[in-house]
């Protein structure tokens, strides 16, 4: 059997446990836990997908994350995923969630923010590349590279949240 995730409704409640792939396949709502990562000077983390992994292959990201686990909170899913991927240990703060429609199939995404002063230790097997980028070349790396078009929506939403762009 696959990962389980627990399928949620429209509201964000549990409704039952499930296998991940069989959620995505059939479009049914569940969680995902993501972080932006900053430098104390501002720099965000940016990485590259593996060309080996299933779901966005070779494309970059701007949020570390993944499925949150059952019975899990959104913020401890986000603490363990920047352990998975990143070897940190740090808990990220809770920003915001919203109903993501996905490129794959449709989920819950809670943002988090946590701010790394520690050297990082990336997994090879979510992240093929990375580099910590100033804000303006995060936005012209974003013109310049195909970045996985979830990461997208989110960057909007998270910067209409900071008051950045509006609506």
């Amino acid at each position: 059997m696959g990962e389980l995730v627990e399928e949620v409704d429209d509201q964000d409640r549990v409704l039952r446990v499930v296998e991940r792939g069989e959620a995505i396949r059939s479009g049914w709502l569940h969680r995902v836990a993501t972080t932006v990562c900053r430098r104390p000077d501002g720099r965000i983390l940016v990485h590259r997908r593996p060309q080996t992994v299933s779901r966005f292959p070779g494309q970059y990201n701007w949020l570390v994350g993944g499925a949150v686990d059952i019975g899990e909170s959104y913020e401890d899913a986000a603490a363990r995923e920047l352990a998975e991927e990143l070897g940190v240990t740090t808990s990220p703060q809770f920003v915001f969630k919203y109903l993501c429609r996905g490129a794959i199939s449709p989920y819950w995404l809670g943002l988090h923010e946590a701010v790394i002063t520690e050297e990082i230790v990336v997994d090879p097997s979510e992240i093929a590349w990375h580099e910590w980028l100033t804000p303006q070349e995060f936005l012209d790396a974003r013109q310049r590279w195909s970045f996985v078009e979830d990461g997208v929506d989110a960057l909007r939403r998270y910067l209409q949240f900071l008051g950045v762009v509006r609506g």
